[in-house]
């Protein structure tokens, strides 16, 4: 008998079953249906696949069993249905650069709908944007040069190739001042009547100023920062050119040479330390860098050579004081007054934290690196200003070579020049650590010839090359500092082993005086010799690779 339409259907349960009995039946089918296996959801082919197992609503259920009962055991039995698998084509993952590149013109915080980056909804995770990708999955510089515009990166390069125009700027300057010196010198030994132990205190007074400055530079550094350390270096130099032009007495010449090497130390230091940081073409740029000076030394003793022979020979250092001030200029407008940190920064370079724990002076005295590199820069140095210095007046007393002679200096620092640029490829074949060795044999080689061979042209030709392939030494040795020494101390370090260095150029022409005041200038070859060979000593325990962090 069926229900009546819109009416609940009756449910018909046999009384004369008692509820013990009702209940044991229940159970009973229950057991039996529950220890039948249960498929496997991966297992498409079970019986109850889709295309076999029997529909919720058409389950053959017992009467027995009252209406919630049947949809709860309805309900159990779908859920044990093999689900229907679907095959889904997924779209090709872009790689890191694209989603990098993709990214550049969008909030890196968020996502196209102002969701924040890496929350991803349940729902079809596979259609998720590229841009959901957590931000820490993509590997970006420091810079973030990889999000920045064609346009921005242009700038930043402009701006860093400017920088370092200034800088190789400050290095022509630099070697302007060393190459003045030498052809200037028998012509302030007969204008103050003196001879060549105390003409040589200029040399000295230059490396008291340039060993202070050298020293100062670690706190000054601290204290102001790179771009006004820059500028009071700057200053100091104007002040010391400004002082010698009137041609006043030789006690004030020597205090302008101090303020000299005092302006010098501290301009050099961060320059060698900035370029010395950078993390594109820093070889380069170093070769660069010193071949301006190169350019800076051969340019001045054809200036001063002129002036050696006129009336006032001091007004070559008015020309001195007008680069001095442009250098000045051109610091202070390039690096307005910032820190190291902060251009680097407008350049888009990335800067790493220095570690300021400790006494800074104590942590560089610590480094046996740093005192090798400091005594071949004291030794390189040195004979570099001996032979600039004293072979004008080696050539005019020894081979007779007159007034002219003050342009074998130029030969010299010419041969610096190049040698710096056109030498960087034979550098990096041969390796740069047995580079020097073998350039520093060469050079003993032919300071042998010009000690012994009484040509003037010879003599004129191997001071040149001689010149040629000293010139890549010292970049070297600056480029080497910077690998093996810690990035946090890599200012003050180089500072330190400059302003030793500096102190060579003051050392050695001293001690090349007083050895021609008792045996003639002669003995200047054979001094400059044994220093060549103690440079070769002492370069190989510089160490090969960085040892410290």
């Amino acid at each position: 008998m069926y229900p009546l339409p819109g009416t609940t259907p009756a449910i018909t349960v046999d009384n004369s079953v008692s509820d013990a009995e009702r209940r044991a039946e229940i159970l009973h089918i229950l057991q039996d249906e529950h220890s039948l296996d249960k498929p496997s959801l991966y297992h498409l082919d079970s019986a109850l696949d889709v295309d076999t197992a029997a529909s919720a609503s058409s389950l053959d259920l017992p009467p027995v069993l009252v209406g919630d009962e049947r949809m709860r055991r309805r309900s159990e039995l779908s859920r044990m249905k093999a689900p229907v698998v679907e095959a889904i084509e997924l779209a090709p993952l872009p790689s890191i650069e694209e989603q990098a590149h993709e990214q550049s013109s969008i909030d890196r915080a968020t996502d196209i709908s102002g969701e924040p980056q890496g929350k991803i909804s349940g729902e079809d995770l596979e259609l998720a944007p590229p841009l959901s990708y957590v931000p820490s999955m993509i590997k970006e510089d420091a810079s973030s040069a990889g999000v920045l515009s064609p346009a921005q990166r242009a700038k930043h390069r402009l701006i860093g190739w400017i920088q370092f125009a200034a800088l190789c700027y400050f290095f022509f300057l630099e070697g302007w001042n060393d190459g003045s010196t030498g052809p200037l010198l028998p012509r302030i030994q007969r204008n103050y009547g003196i001879g060549f132990a105390i003409v040589s205190l200029l040399f000295v007074t230059n490396c008291i100023g340039f060993l202070t400055g050298a020293m100062m530079n670690v706190y000054l550094n601290h204290r102001f920062g790179f771009g006004k350390v820059l500028v009071i270096g700057s200053v100091f130099q104007l002040a010391a050119y400004v002082l010698i032009a009137p041609g006043g007495p030789f006690p004030i010449m020597c205090v302008a040479f101090s303020f000299s090497g005092f302006g010098i130390a501290l301009q050099n230091a961060q320059a060698n330390g900035f370029v010395g940081s950078l993390k594109e073409h820093a070889q380069i740029k170093f070769g660069v860098m010193y071949a301006s000076y190169g350019l800076g030394a051969l340019v001045a003793p054809l200036v001063a050579t002129y002036f050696s022979t006129a009336r006032h020979w001091s007004f070559h250092y008015l020309i001195s004081a007008c680069i001095a001030l442009s250098n000045m200029i051109i610091l202070s407008a390039v690096f307005r007054f910032k820190t190291q940190s902060d251009a680097m920064a407008e350049a888009g370079q990335a800067t790493e934290e220095p570690v300021t724990s400790g006494n800074l002076y104590r942590q560089i005295m610590r480094l046996k690196e740093v005192h090798y590199l400091a005594t071949f820069s004291l030794i390189y140095v040195g004979v570099e200003v001996s032979i600039g210095g004293w072979i004008v007046t080696f050539i005019e007393q020894e081979r007779g070579g007159g007034a002219s002679a003050g342009y074998i200096s130029s030969g010299f620092f010419g041969g610096m020049m190049l040698g710096r640029i056109i030498l960087m490829w034979p550098n990096r074949k041969i390796g740069e650590r047995w580079v020097i060795v073998l350039y520093a044999l060469i050079v003993v080689g032919l300071e042998v010839t010009v000690w012994v061979v009484p040509s003037l042209l010879e003599n004129a030709i191997a001071v040149s090359f001689i010149g040629l392939l000293m010139g890549p030494m010292y970049p070297i040795l600056m480029r080497h500092s910077t690998s093996i020494l810690p990035n946090w101390l890599l200012t003050g370090s180089i500072g330190y082993i400059a302003g030793v260095g500096q102190a060579g150029s003051a050392v050695l022409p001293f001690i090349t005086g007083v050895l021609s005041s008792k045996f003639g200038i002669a003995s200047l070859q054979p001094f400059i010799v044994s220093m060549m060979s103690t440079m070769i000593v002492l370069w190989a325990l510089v160490p090969k690779k960085r040892r410290i962090e």
